[in-house]
């Protein structure tokens, strides 16, 4: 087999794979701006015949999407601002400073990762419970504050970072905050990048947690508010969609203006591990 036909056959099985994997992303959007009722049509249609953004306005002037929306961004932004805080710096901590126990204490947090998230639910909920933070948002970004895949994908990449340049700095007497503010956090940005996407993405389409912790619909978060639409409009299929459309439509656009430093995170990381 030549090199040609089979660059072809590769390029060909990558667009058809490409194709399949977008093509219900397509037409939820597609179908988001069709009528009421118009994707119930046997067979269903792929466009609609009257393009419309009705769908799009009764989820945010009766359904309260923005509500939900707003309650999102909050939530999901102020998840990923803290927790790059802490992650970043209990990641350089384990990566270049020495105390007593440190390497066991990784170890212990290493171990933590393969118990289920959902094992902890319930003993964190009391707990939450008794400090008066149920159904509110600081519930529902406590937990979430600091995480073990987090402070293991920082340390990683700051154990690349050359003890020689930390000493020369402590030599001129500079301080360790000074040295993880000015020296060690420009060096991180690749994985800063990274380790935010990862926050967000995961804080934005959380679905278990705060469906927990949240008791009042005014505190409801987008997935929340979409399950609870969905009761309430299960044959609306356009209403729906379009609920998904603004779902998903901001941490699409958020990766794909940030892929390229995702990408140069994830593989410099695994270099520098």
């Amino acid at each position: 087999m030549s090199p040609r036909l089979m660059k072809a056959i590769i390029n060909g099985l990558l667009i058809g794979g490409a194709v399949v994997a977008l093509f219900p992303l397509l037409w939820m959007l597609s179908v988001s701006f069709m009528a009421p009722g118009e994707a119930s049509a046997l067979p269903p249609p792929l466009l609609p015949k009257h393009p419309s953004w009705v769908n799009y306005r009764e989820l945010f002037v009766r359904a309260g999407m923005g509500r939900y929306l707003l309650n999102s961004v909050l939530v999901a932004g102020a998840i990923t601002a803290l927790s790059l805080v802490f992650n970043l710096m209990a990641g350089y901590a384990f990566a270049k400073l020495r105390f007593a126990g440190r390497e066991r204490l990784f170890q212990a947090l290493l171990g933590a990762l393969v118990i289920p998230a959902q094992v902890a639910m319930l003993p964190l909920f009391l707990l939450l419970k008794y400090m008066g933070l149920v159904n509110s948002y600081a519930g529902v970004v406590a937990p979430a504050l600091a995480t073990v895949f987090g402070i293991f994908l920082v340390r990683q990449y700051a154990r690349g970072i050359p003890d020689e340049l930390l000493e020369a700095a402590r030599i001129d007497g500079a301080g360790e905050w000074r040295i993880f503010v000015q020296i060690v956090l420009p060096l991180l940005k690749p994985i800063i990048v990274t380790l935010a996407i990862f926050s967000f993405l995961a804080a934005w389409n959380d679905f278990m947690w705060p469906l927990i912790v949240l008791t009042g619909q005014e505190h409801y978060t987008l997935p929340i508010g979409l399950a609870s639409l969905a009761r309430e409009h299960a044959q609306d299929s356009e209403l729906m969609m379009a609920g998904s459309v603004v779902t998903v439509l901001p941490v699409l656009l958020l990766f794909l203006s940030l892929q390229r430093y995702y990408l140069q995170g994830l593989l410099l990381g695994s270099v520098k591990g």
